[in-house]
């Protein structure tokens, strides 16, 4: 007998986790999964979009309107932060899975940590001021950008 042919490649099976980790998040418009693995292939911190952990998600707003402090702008950590604050080890030379393309305040996270491969499935607001910061500042740290097409996950 041989080898199946039909299994899915790293970058899907990371893709895949992104989002089963999206869907942890509360946010009802917005969900973003990450998943950062080192080079052995090797999963070394998750996270999605959330609040700080210990705080109640019921006691902060998740508009997108309004006056800021009645959104939920100033108090979401973002999945990339979030993965990367959470890892027990140095994330340093990794690689890192996301359905969103990291804002410019992730990206600074992202460089500062040492990871050097973005692969995200989604770039939305390409077109926006903050995300052409973003990526002004990972080509310029020799971050690399790889686009793959999102990955449907179903639990039915």
């Amino acid at each position: 007998m041989k080898k199946r042919k039909d299994y899915i490649d790293w970058d899907t099976y990371f893709l895949a986790m992104v989002q089963l980790n999206a869907m942890r998040s509360k946010d009802p418009v917005t969900q973003v999964g990450c998943v950062i693995v080192n080079d052995l292939k090797q999963v070394i911190s998750t996270g999605y979009n959330g609040l700080p952990r210990g705080l109640n998600d019921d006691n902060y707003p998740w508009a997108r309107d309004g006056e800021l402090e009645n959104t939920k702008y100033p108090y979401i950590v973002h999945a990339e932060l979030n993965a990367i604050l959470s890892s027990k080890e140095s994330v340093r030379g990794g690689i890192i899975y996301t359905n969103l393309f990291p804002c410019n305040e992730c990206s600074k996270s992202i460089i500062q940590s040492g990871i050097k491969k973005i692969i995200y499935s989604c770039d939305k607001y390409e077109d926006t001021v903050h995300n052409k910061i973003a990526k002004k500042m990972l080509k310029d740290a020799k971050v690399e950008l790889v686009f793959k097409k999102a990955v449907k996950v179903s639990l039915n």
